[in-house]
């Protein structure tokens, strides 16, 4: 890989680890803010304090998985990366599911895009990208 692309794609997974691993700090540290802060949140029923920290633990998750491979990519990593995008992409299609036959669904789906399906597909790339030779300098010969 050329180092551009390295450089783009270390770039995009420290990217990645600050907004998901900061979206879930502020989830699990100030989950009613945030409920009524980010678009579309409050139309899916009433605050759940538990159920705002639980989701909040698995985007913290990703922020780390990502962070671990924008600073030390390895093999390893890369599967947490890959585990990571595997629960944004499913997340993206829960909202998909629900847009499906919604009256407002491609409004929806346009309000949600920024913060549901960017971050979905940009994880998805990185995570998929990343080459194998790329990771397997930090394993050791043995």
């Amino acid at each position: 890989m050329n180092p551009q692309r390295s450089l783009l794609l270390r770039l995009a997974a420290a990217l990645l680890a600050l907004t998901m691993g900061g979206n879930g700090v502020v989830m699990l540290a100030a989950g009613r803010w945030w409920y009524g802060a980010v678009a579309g949140v409050p139309e899916t029923g009433p605050f759940n304090p538990h159920f705002v920290k639980d989701i909040g633990a698995a985007y913290l998750v990703v922020g780390v998985a990502f962070a671990w491979l924008a600073a030390r990519p390895s093999p390893v990593a890369r599967g947490a990366t890959l585990a990571a995008a595997l629960f944004l992409g499913l997340h993206a299609c829960v909202h998909l599911a629900e847009a499906v036959g919604n009256p407002a669904g491609l409004a929806d789906l346009a309000r949600d895009f920024p913060g549901v399906f960017l971050p979905a597909l940009l994880a998805v790339w990185v995570a998929a990208a990343y080459p194998d030779q790329e990771t397997r300098h930090a394993q050791s010969p043995a």
